[in-house]
């Protein structure tokens, strides 16, 4: 009896060894399985990309990360959009992608990837308005730029965009872009306005702003501002007409073309809303969009008792020349016509003498021959 006891012992002592040698077993197999799945999980995450070459790679607005994961994988960018996902937002620091373009490198990783969509800095696109545009001008560059979307179909007011460089994501709204124009307008008049000379004799920031686009079409050159500005100033406390000729110009295209020519007399002598050398005072609205500079000149310009000028040579970049009487005014007109028909002249013998090399080379040609001897 005592055998059978000992015999049933050790088949259970027996068993006990076999159940835990078969658990011990099944978890070093676990252990190889999800080693070995992670092995490849992390290999497949840290390993070289599948592209050849730099390519960018567009984050659209809203995009979460698995809605990014499978746009990588559609276009070439990671193999397996689930371990970028899922592996990716448990090792990295932040798994929230930025709007955006992103330049991807050739051969980058997962892990190279999400950190860029989640730390890097976007493509920087902007578009520009240079000082002096009309907003004609403006909606047609904003319409133009492919990486925005909607579309601008009425013109905003006339001078309520700040000229400048304005970044934006693609896949932003033309509208979007165009409110923080007209945002950064309203904002600097409003500083502007605030930091005026006390005694000028412009009753609204309105007419300030219409004041500085004139100023702005009137002259490219910075340090030219102020002076221009308080020749316009002078002009409105003496009670003259302003005689600007761009409100001429304005008042034939409304800032919806370019005069490629001379004002006519005619034009000088029609009668427009816009033309300052029939009507008193100022225009009913800007005729551009001034810059900063223009704004500031006008709410503070320069203190001179000028009252007219002149373009001084025959190219914009060469200013203009200042008279307190009109009879000294009348002196540097004169000058101004001289040196520009000299210009003319000189361009008019520049064209003749290139027509008359033109000529003479098109005649070497035809008397030559291809073997470099003068043809029979």
């Amino acid at each position: 009896m005592n055998d059978r006891r000992n015999r049933r012992r050790r088949r259970s002592g027996n068993g006990l060894i076999d159940v835990l040698n078969g658990l011990l077993t099944l978890l070093v197999i676990g252990l190889v399985v999800v080693g070995g799945g992670l092995f490849y999980v992390a290999s497949q995450y840290y390993g070289d990309g599948p592209t050849r070459e730099d390519r960018v790679f567009r984050v659209e607005s809203g995009n979460t990360l698995s809605t990014t994961a499978n746009r990588l994988e559609e276009q070439g960018f990671i193999t397996n959009s689930m371990i970028f996902s899922q592996f990716g937002s448990r090792v990295e620091e932040s798994a929230v992608v930025k709007a955006g373009d992103f330049n991807i490198p050739a051969g980058a990783s997962m892990s190279e990837i999400l950190k860029e969509l989640t730390q890097g800095n976007p493509l920087r696109y902007a578009v520009t308005i240079p000082e002096g545009w009309t907003v004609w001008q403006a909606i047609q560059r904003l319409n133009a730029d492919d990486r925005l979307t909607g579309s601008i179909d009425q013109l905003p007011p006339e001078g309520s965009i700040l000229p400048g460089s304005y970044d934006y994501t693609p896949g932003d709204t033309r509208q979007s872009v165009l409110d923080e124009m007209q945002l950064a307008m309203t904002q600097a008049l409003a500083e502007v306005w605030e930091s005026r000379q006390p005694d000028l004799p412009l009753e609204s920031p309105a007419e300030l702003l219409i004041l500085a686009s004139i100023v702005e079409k009137e002259t490219g050159i910075a340090s030219e501002r102020p002076q221009i500005a308080a020749v316009f100033v002078n002009r409105i406390r003496e009670g003259m007409r302003l005689q600007s000729d761009p409100t001429i110009i304005y008042g034939i295209t409304l800032g919806q073309a370019t005069l490629d020519r001379g004002i006519r007399r005619s034009e000088i002598e029609e009668q427009t809303p816009y033309n300052t050398y029939q009507i008193d005072g100022l225009p009913p609205t800007p005729i551009a969009n001034p810059g900063i500079e223009a704004l500031q000149a006008v709410a503070n310009p320069d203190s001179h008792d000028y009252l007219y000028f002149v373009a001084k040579g025959a190219t914009p970049r060469e200013g203009h020349v200042f008279a307190e009487t009109y009879a000294e005014h009348q002196q540097n007109v004169a000058r101004y016509r001289e040196i520009a028909a000299e210009a003319a002249a000189q361009a008019e013998a520049e064209a003749e003498a290139a027509r008359r090399a033109l000529e003479a080379a098109e005649a070497e040609e035809v008397t030559t021959g291809t073997d470099g001897e003068t043809a029979q």
